[in-house]
């Protein structure tokens, strides 16, 4: 049997929240509410009491060339001049049980520590150097958004802010932003303002939005709106658009990674943070009302709140490898566990929506056994090996190397439909599709989603303890 799935409670909208459980933790959708409203004049007057508490130096350009400017190494302090050693040797009292370095000895081992200390302390400051550089780099990709949303009617009606974050992507030489479906939903494109780490504003010309993958993308205007601007209409502007945020291969990334998370937690925008890669392959998230069906997350310690929806998590080199979702929690603020839609799988959506308007979302035919689970049982060679079978599976039947694939075991066939004429049948194990090592159903039901249609795709099944491979065209889901 499969484990319980994480108890979930969706962020409340300013009203009273969902009250958790404390046995079990609460996954939540990582975009917050009742922000503040942008207030151009207090703006200006917290800037001038910044400026009087003390100034800030912004004369560096982010987008310099040129290898990372370090801080000059530590200058070693000189140990100061030792006096001759005396030709006469002082007599040692018995009860002495070791000599007390002078004042000046003392004062060479400090600084000996020191230098010692220097020496490792600066691979560290080599990596927070990196850390600096990749955030300046970045943020000016990273998009703060607001969406002002209404729900109810009439007298009942209530109103409110919710605060996400985005990344720009280039897509067919157009400008995009994507963040998650849940931080817009509800909202029209006039509701709707993203703001630039510099502070320009936008106004998305078109939505378009995918709800079994919580992915949506936002059309850049041609011209951003001013900030003392409060009407709705775009203003023309000679700014350029926003840079594109370079991408990663998202299946090379490993757990233990690094990873960096920006984004605007409880509407503060364009925090940074840092942590690892803790997990991959986390597909059964219970998102409350906010129904994922294709799910394939990766889990991270980087400190990731509500606000952080949308926002990119990069690899040290400063490339998009996820899209912050979600958290798993007990008091609703980041306890160590984050989680991210990879790129490959959020890029592939958006290419979609922006394509075709929608995601054509892959139709294999199978109906797959929930209870094909873990069991651990002795190979040929006496080591032992798991692979997702059922308690009442032929264990005789399995090869050592099918062992440690894991897979997907079907349980029916569709009449009609792509496994059909793929000539599947009950009981086979799908180990691989489309050159992907099938984990588990879940697994499978994710890349048979995102997959496209009307073209062969390759798999590999067991069937009767041998392996074979077949082709399988996918259809639209109907």
């Amino acid at each position: 049997m499969r484990q319980r799935t994480t108890t979930i409670a969706p962020i409340s909208g300013g009203s009273t929240g969902s009250h958790l459980s404390t046995a079990a933790l609460a996954v939540i959708l990582l975009s917050t509410v009742s922000v503040v409203a942008w207030n151009p004049a207090a703006a200006q007057d917290a800037g001038a009491a910044r400026s009087r508490s003390g100034s800030v130096d912004r004369s560096e350009s982010i987008y310099r060339s040129g290898p990372i400017t370090r801080s000059a190494p530590h200058a070693t302090a000189q140990p100061p001049a030792l006096a001759p050693p005396s030709t006469q040797t002082a007599p040692v009292p018995h009860a002495t049980l070791g000599r007390i370095p002078s004042r000046s000895q003392a004062d060479v081992q400090r600084d000996q520590m020191f230098s010692e200390l220097a020496e490792e302390v600066a691979q560290f400051d080599r990596l927070g150097n990196l850390v600096r550089h990749v955030s300046q780099l970045v943020k000016p990709s990273v998009i703060h958004i607001e969406a002002h949303k209404v729900t109810g009617n009439g007298a009942s009606s209530e109103s409110y802010d919710e605060a996400g974050s985005g990344v720009v992507l280039e897509i067919s030489g157009e400008r995009w932003v994507m963040t998650n479906r849940h931080v817009i939903h509800g909202a029209t494109v006039d509701q709707i303002t993203m703001r630039t780490s510099d502070g320009r504003s936008w106004s998305p010309e078109r939505i378009l939005m995918d709800a079994s993958t919580d992915v949506a993308v936002m059309k850049l205007a041609a011209h951003s709106r001013s900030a003392r601007d409060t009407s709705r209409r775009p203003l023309p502007s000679s700014q350029p658009l926003p840079p594109a945020a370079r991408l990663a291969d998202s299946d090379r990334v490993q757990i233990g990674d690094f990873v960096i998370a920006i984004g605007s937690p409880f509407g503060l925008s364009h925090s940074v943070t840092f942590g690892i890669m803790s997990a991959k392959g986390r597909r059964d998230l219970s998102l409350g009302e906010e129904r994922i069906d294709l799910q394939d997350f990766f889990q991270t310690d980087a400190a990731i709140n509500p606000g952080n929806s949308g926002g990119p998590l990069l690899n040290l080199r400063g490339e998009v490898i996820g899209m912050n979702t979600a958290i798993a929690s007990s008091s609703g603020g980041s306890e160590g566990i984050g989680f991210a839609i990879p790129i490959n799988m959020a890029a592939r959506v958006a290419e979609e929506l922006i394509m075709h308007g929608q995601l054509r979302r892959g139709y294999l035919g199978v109906t797959l056994d929930p209870e094909f689970a873990a069991t651990e049982f002795p190979t040929v060679s006496g080591q032992y090996a798991s692979m997702k079978v059922s308690p009442d599976s032929a264990v005789d039947v399995y090869r050592e190397n099918d062992l440690k694939f894991g897979g997907a075991r079907v349980k029916n066939v569709r009449s009609g439909s792509p496994a059909e004429t793929a000539r599947l049948q009950k009981d086979d194990v799908i180990l691989q599709f489309d050159g992907y090592r099938i984990e588990d159903d879940d697994h499978l039901v994710a890349r048979v989603g995102i997959t496209p249609t009307n073209q062969p795709i390759e798999m590999v099944i067991l069937r009767d303890g041998k392996r074979y491979r077949t082709e399988v065209t996918l259809q639209q889901i109907p």
